[in-house]
């Protein structure tokens, strides 16, 4: 591929997770059945949520967005490494290299902006209980999830915009088994200082930022249900206790990888597996482990399933 930024590598390849055939074959089987486990599971929160009349509060709309995001985040990276692992050769072209990283970061600034919308959610229905309904009307909801979705392309176009800037004319082995920022501007031919500042400004510093303001609004969320004696007490705080375990696997890896000037590290790509393949799978499981109403609307779609094929059998 040739054009006016002087591009001529036409690919680039994937170096892998590791050169461990042994290493690789184990990780190949372990990330399988943990894709094919859990990704289910993933939707099946989205089928509980969207036929169950019941769980229409905001908190559950979201929940089964984060579960779409997640899906959707995970078959970015994971379904093509599975292949690499077979594959004696790792090559992803030019433009399937930007479109990795493209998707990658849409969906995942999406979900970053996703999760401070339900940090809102909570503090609005915990510390302003009277204006809940007013406040998380269904228009503010679709609008909230608009303004993310917006928000995740915005943040994603100006990486893409960046690189597409940069001239690719020499080296094309990218240390990673997936198409990322930091990896990607090391084969640019030219000074990548200024752009690396950009990138670490708009990824890293808008990771961390939000990873601190949400942090901070549940501190406050806990506090204020720490002073009350309400009878719902213990139910908010399960709940903004998953949220901030979700906020550590989701944020906690982002700000290893973009909020550094972009050297490796040893553990990048163990941090980067975990980041683009495990957690977003795990994210929804956890929400709905900790959440009675959502086990129990599964338990009832599960028995109505039993029950029609027992009356169809019959």
């Amino acid at each position: 591929m040739e054009n006016n930024n002087s591009t001529v590598v036409k690919e680039f390849i994937l170096l892998g997770l590791t050169q461990s055939r042994n290493i690789q074959l184990l990780v190949f089987v372990l990330v399988l059945i943990f894709y094919f486990i859990i990704l289910p599971g993933n939707f099946l929160i989205i089928l509980t949520i969207r036929t169950d009349p019941g769980l229409t509060a905001p908190l559950y709309f979201f929940l089964g967005n984060l579960a779409f995001l997640d899906a959707s985040y995970s078959f970015i990276v994971a379904p093509r490494m599975l292949v690499d692992f077979l594959s004696e050769k790792k090559v992803i072209s030019y433009r399937g290299c930007i479109t990795q990283l493209f998707f990658l970061h849409f969906l995942g600034g999406g979900e970053g902006l996703l999760l401070v919308v339900m940090a809102f959610d909570r503090y609005i229905a915990i510390c302003r209980p009277l204006h809940y309904s007013t406040v998380m009307n269904p228009r503010a909801c679709y609008a909230l999830l608009l303004a993310l979705w917006l928000g995740g392309f915005v943040h994603s176009i100006i990486q893409v915009a960046l690189i597409l800037r940069l001239p690719f004319c020499g080296p094309n082995r990218l240390d990673n088994f997936f198409c990322d920022v930091p990896q990607v501007i090391k084969l640019a031919c030219t000074d990548t200082f200024v752009v690396e500042l950009l990138m670490v400004f708009n990824s890293g510093l808008m990771t961390l930022l939000c990873f601190l303001g949400l942090l901070a609004s549940y501190a406050v969320i806990l506090c204020r249900v720490h002073g009350s004696s309400s009878e719902g007490k213990n139910k908010a705080v399960s709940t903004c206790t998953t949220h901030i375990i979700v906020i550590f696997l989701m944020f906690g890896p982002g700000i290893f990888i973009y909020t550094r000037p972009f050297r490796a590290f040893p553990a990048d790509k163990v941090v980067s597996l975990f980041h683009t393949v495990i957690f977003p799978l795990l994210n929804p499981v956890i929400y709905t482990l900790r959440n009675q109403e959502v086990k129990a609307s599964m338990k009832r779609l599960f028995n109505h399933s039993f029950m029609c094929q027992v009356s169809f059998c019959i």
